[in-house]
This record gives structure tokens, C-alpha cells and sequence, in this order.
């Protein structure tokens, strides 16, 4: 398994960046488009997905990545509920309301499967390393006769 050293190598941010593109699509047909609200709604959504990923991924520790990433899943339900008022008024087609919905679903079960490899993982994040590594200069340190102040 390949290391995911930036939020733009996970599988389910790249899923939910197309996601993000057909909403956006789907939202310049005249209808939806003047349909200020739910167009509003939908595209915040759907950029949710997206942003609440690569938020928790750079934060740097495992809590707020599988927090930040469950938050992404919920926005991409969103996207599929506001899909349906889109549907209901007569916005967007059967099908394209399919492949979006699809869509949705598919970025929910790739980010819940991250969610699942995290939780699995040993590792606490970024933030724990720097810590553990100042710990560690710190009793070098110490051991060799410099006093650190404390805060």
C-alpha cells in the first residue's frame, strides 16, 4: 500500500473532487440555476466533501482526520438528499440524478473504508511525531547536562 502523504492522494477526496464537478454541472441548467437556495445548498455540500477531507488530513492527528472524515461522508448524504429536491422539481433527469447519486454513494463507502484503514492504524499523526521527537531531544538533553525551562 502506497503512503498518502497529501489529502490529493486519497482515493475518496479525488472521488468526491468529481462529485464536486458534476453538481457543479448539473447546477448551470437554467431551472436549477435560479433555484438560489437548494443550488447554494447542494454545491456547499458537495464541496464539503472535499474540504472537510483535506482539513482533517492536514491537522495532523488520527482523531481529527477520522472526525473531519466522517463529517465529508455526512456532507456527500447531504449532497444525495438535496439530489432529490433536484429531481422532485424537475431540475435534473432520472438520470443524471442516478450518476450523481451513485456518485455520492461511492465517495461514502471509499472515505468510510479510510475511516476503517485509520482507525486500524497504529500511528497517531503528524502532530504526535513532533512531539515524541521533541521528548526525545529533550532527554538528550537532559541526560547531557542542559536544563530545559519549562513553560
Amino acid at each position: 500500500m502506497a503512503t498518502i502523504k497529501r489529502f490529493e492522494d486519497l482515493i475518496s477526496w479525488k472521488k468526491a473532487r468529481e462529485l464536486v464537478r458534476t453538481i457543479y454541472s448539473l447546477t448551470k441548467n437554467k431551472a436549477f440555476s435560479k433555484d438560489f437556495s437548494l443550488k447554494d445548498q447542494i454545491q456547499r455540500s458537495a464541496v464539503s466533501t472535499m474540504a472537510n477531507q483535506a482539513e482533517g488530513f492536514t491537522r495532523g492527528t488520527k482523531i481529527e482526520l477520522i472526525n473531519y472524515s466522517f463529517i465529508a461522508k455526512a456532507s456527500a448524504g447531504e449532497t444525495q438528499r438535496h439530489l432529490y429536491v433536484a429531481l422532485d422539481q424537475g431540475y435534473i433527469t432520472e438520470n443524471e440524478f442516478k450518476k450523481a447519486y451513485k456518485l455520492a454513494e461511492e465517495v461514502q463507502k471509499l472515505i468510510q473504508s479510510f475511516i476503517d484503514k485509520v482507525k486500524k492504524g497504529s500511528l497517531s499523526g503528524i502532530q504526535h511525531k513532533v512531539v515524541v521527537k521533541k521528548n526525545k531531544i529533550e532527554e538528550f538533553l537532559e541526560k547531557h547536562g542542559f536544563k530545559i525551562p519549562k513553560d
